[in-house]
């Protein structure tokens, strides 16, 4: 079973905050709550701009009841103390029971939840779990119990970005938003939730949806294909296209860690985007299959060298343990080049969980 709240070792922030006053307004101005790990990933444009959509994503095929269900296991599943603590809190917030909340995440069977939602948190779990990752047949079970394709790619987006969201916390050990957790415990939650209920707005930045050949082109492209028609496709592409076009890592070894982690987690697909990739920087297929199977390429700079087995240690890890190893990451790359290894590392964790709907 999946650690409780209470059970999750955590240490002491892995990087410090570095407050940004535009971005920070700009968030105000979405009507978005400035978060910890928001001041500290704002000096990456394309890894603050993931990080607001995974918090302040509003589903559009699934209900928001379900979505919010699915956050909380999927930040539990991952032994996430930043995201599960906020979670818990919000769902506090938005009315939700303290037994009910202790039932979801306990995993017990719930009279207030039908077969239909039970499957949906069953294959939340598994998806974040990935031990091993669902595949065709974990999608087959969740249609054939009512949900439609476009209701699954969305339930399968919120699941892997969340992925990416939690891994970007813990990465950093992003300090728990503990003020928030303690007015979600009091009488105040029901004006905290009327309040952020009305200071949230729509979503502009992000409503026209790219064409299929536009959507599909790009580093891992291919992915983002059963999202078509979801606002989900865009936010997932702009986090890929931004990734890879950022420079304080090499592509190259930006490349070689999603290769790395696809393996991992026993995804052909990422795998093999990862392959034509590293392909078109000039790497032989020899030279990938070392680099894949040794974690080591001389083709990475000498301060790149320890990201491989740094990004294998990501997919399945505890979380003081994996922030001890990025601390020691960032004492050889530096704090910029850090903060970036944990978007992409997180971002490949989130791409090869997505990946599932292409089986």
């Amino acid at each position: 079973m999946a650690m409780l709240l209470s059970e999750i070792q955590w240490s002491d922030p892995v990087l410090p905050a570095s407050p940004d006053a535009e971005w920070e307004a700009e968030l105000k101005r979405r009507g978005a709550q400035v978060l910890e790990v928001d001041r500290r990933v704002a000096s990456v444009r394309w890894l603050r701009e993931a990080s607001y959509q995974a918090t302040n994503y509003i589903p559009g095929a699934v209900p928001e009841r379900l979505h919010r269900m699915g956050s909380m296991v999927t930040a539990q599943e991952n032994a996430c103390r930043y995201c599960y603590g906020a979670n818990r809190a919000f769902m506090k917030v938005l009315g939700y029971r303290e037994s009910f909340i202790q039932q979801v995440e306990r995993d017990v069977l719930m009279a207030e939840l039908d077969e239909k939602q039970r499957a949906y948190i069953a294959f939340c779990r598994r998806l974040a779990r990935s031990k091993p990752r669902p595949a065709a047949a974990e999608r087959t079970a969740l249609l054939a119990s009512g949900y439609t394709p476009t209701q699954v790619g969305e339930i399968a987006f919120a699941i892997s970005f969340g992925c990416f969201y939690n891994r970007v916390s813990t990465l950093m050990a992003a300090p728990p938003e503990q003020k928030f957790e303690r007015m979600a415990a009091s009488p105040m939650r029901w004006v905290i939730g009327l309040a952020m209920r009305l200071m949230k707005k729509p979503e502009a930045a992000v409503q026209a949806l790219p064409d299929p050949a536009a959507l599909t082109s790009g580093p891992f492209g291919a992915v983002l294909a059963p999202l078509a028609g979801l606002r989900a496709a865009s936010i997932m592409k702009a986090a890929l296209d931004g990734a890879f076009e950022s420079g304080e890592l090499s592509r190259c070894a930006k490349v070689l860690m999603f290769a790395v982690i696809a393996r991992t987690v026993a995804c052909p697909h990422c795998e093999a985007a990862a392959v034509r990739l590293l392909q078109d920087e000039g790497l032989s297929q020899a030279e990938i299959d070392s680099a894949i199977g040794t974690l080591r390429s001389p083709r990475l700079a000498p301060r790149e060298n320890g990201l491989l087995s740094w990004a294998r240690d990501t997919v399945y890890y505890e979380p003081s343990s994996i922030q001890q190893k990025t601390r020691t990451l960032g004492a050889e790359l530096g704090p910029q080049a850090l903060l970036e290894a944990i978007g992409v590392a997180a971002l490949a964790n989130g791409t090869v969980r997505l990946a599932m709907l292409l089986e």
